[in-house]
């Protein structure tokens, strides 16, 4: 009887830690207790499987340690499946309540999104939808993807598309992976438009074959906007060549010596992303350059990101304003004697997604190494997580609990949540998408376009010529 008394007193520590686990891992049972009730009724039931799961673990201890090893290696096996049960019912209750509540939880660029994802019927018209040419050609998996995102994008944005590319070809396209019909209904519904031309730069093409070759595709598209027949313009192809294109067909602001690459990193505070340029537009840069690139990002800040008062960071090696090269050096005094925004200094490499800064200004060539070095980022911390954590059986049961937080960290660090560049310093609003474009980043271009023409963007970027550091 003794016995049995100190071993009810003293349960098992695995069984101890994997509550106090459990508990501080209370994102799964928040969201779920938010969402439906069949997800909270799914959460009860996994809560009572896991802990029947535990019980079963216990006794399958206790069988191990007084009767023969193939018992114990039955009751063990038995209570691994019970785990396992848990971990579905868990994952099925997660699943239900992210899709009940993602619209406002999970999308870490929802200030853009404010009054962008949800169409009514009011909204829904053609009066209100914003046009945007799309070189369907460029990117490496063109047109497939990027056709499938455009048609994404616009059952979820007010938005209507120009597909610019190969007739023939985006039709055969669009038949091999069942989307003829869906086309052919956007088309009659006058939101999607197929515009013929010819082939793409290609990505190993010098960026001055835009001059020679009128009618390839990001040429094209890029006309849409200098005809004022559309209002933004993407292209997952060349950057060089949309660039190149950009600034024959619609031109520089004035003022504006060299256009940068402006793309949104993410923070700790998921709704304030850091607009980082130029991140590959220009490789060698002068102070005056990244001087006009702040004054690019500060406007831009303002009018999509929402934020009143934007604070300025130049990518240095330090703090401090004497450190850095003589690009530092200079660019940092430029900046300090500017008044029409708030420079904060100089920003180090560990401050970039700190939310410390709303805008850090580089040279393109440390840009794009930035820039490449965070989208690999995401996939190599998640591989980590996914070999590290699901060692032993206590592993698995927290795995289960955790899939959700996995989930939403890959969500904050995938490059494709964020979609693309904004090309700032061309009179237009020009996107540029990664070259292996997904779907899932051509909607979330799609969508940054349509923020930056639903703010006018381009009417304070005007108003940049007024400045007199650029009319000296």
């Amino acid at each position: 009887m003794g016995k049995e008394i100190v071993q009810k007193t003293n349960k098992p520590r695995a069984i101890r830690r994997l509550v106090i686990w459990y508990k501080r891992n209370s994102a799964v049972t928040s969201i779920v207790d938010t969402a439906a009730s069949s997800a909270v009724t799914a959460s009860n039931v996994a809560g009572n499987v896991v802990s029947g799961a535990g019980s079963v673990v216990s006794t399958a201890s206790n069988v191990a340690s007084n009767v023969a090893g193939n018992v114990a290696g039955n009751v063990v096996s038995s209570a691994e499946s019970v785990v396992n049960t848990a971990s579905n019912v868990v994952s099925n209750a997660s699943s239900i309540a992210k899709n009940t509540l993602q619209p406002l939880v999970f999308d870490p660029l929802k200030r853009l999104q404010n009054n962008d994802n949800i169409l009514d019927k009011e909204v829904d018209s053609q009066s209100n939808r914003i046009c945007i040419a799309v070189d369907g050609m460029g990117g490496d998996y063109a047109p497939g993807p990027i056709l499938e995102g455009c048609l994404e994008a616009i059952s979820r944005f007010p938005i209507n598309i120009k597909f610019v590319g190969s007739i023939e070809k985006v039709k055969n396209t669009a038949e091999k992976i069942g989307l003829d019909e869906l086309v052919e209904k956007e088309i009659e519904n006058n939101r999607l438009e197929l515009i013929d031309s010819g082939d793409p730069i290609g990505m190993n093409e010098e960026a001055t074959a835009v001059r020679k070759r009128k009618n390839a595709s990001i040429n094209v598209a890029m006309d849409l906007v200098r005809n004022n027949k559309a209002q933004a313009v993407y292209s997952a192809g060349n950057s060089g060549a949309m660039m190149a294109s950009a600034i024959f067909r619609i031109g520089r602001l004035k003022g504006i010596e060299r256009p940068a690459i402006g793309a949104l990193f993410p923070t700790r505070d998921q709704t304030r992303p850091v607009l980082v340029l130029d991140v590959g537009a220009n490789t060698d840069c002068k102070p005056s350059y990244l001087h006009q690139f702040a004054l690019l990002g500060n406007i831009y800040a303002k009018d999509v990101l929402q934020v009143k008062k934007p604070r300025i960071g130049l990518l240095n090696i330090g703090e401090e304003e004497c450190k850095g090269n003589d690009l530092s050096i200079k660019t940092f005094e430029l900046l300090s004697n500017e008044k029409s925004f708030k420079f904060g200094g100089n920003c180090e490499g560990r401050d970039v997604l700190s939310g410390s800064f709303d805008v850090v200004v580089c040279d393109g060539f440390t840009g794009n190494i930035l820039l490449k070095f965070l989208e690999s980022v995401g996939g190599v911390l998640l591989d980590i997580l996914r070999s590290e954590l699901p060692r032993g059986r206590r592993g698995k049961v927290g795995s289960a609990f955790l899939k959700s937080n996995l989930l939403r960290i890959k969500k904050r660090l995938d490059h494709a949540e964020h979609g693309g560049a904004l090309l700032l310093g061309v009179n237009g609003i020009c996107v540029i998408g990664h070259g292996s474009s997904k779907s899932l980043s051509v909607v979330s271009a799609l969508r940054l376009a349509h923020s930056a023409v639903n703010h006018n963007v381009m009417e304070n970027l005007n108003q940049l010529q007024k400045l007199q550091v650029l009319n000296s």
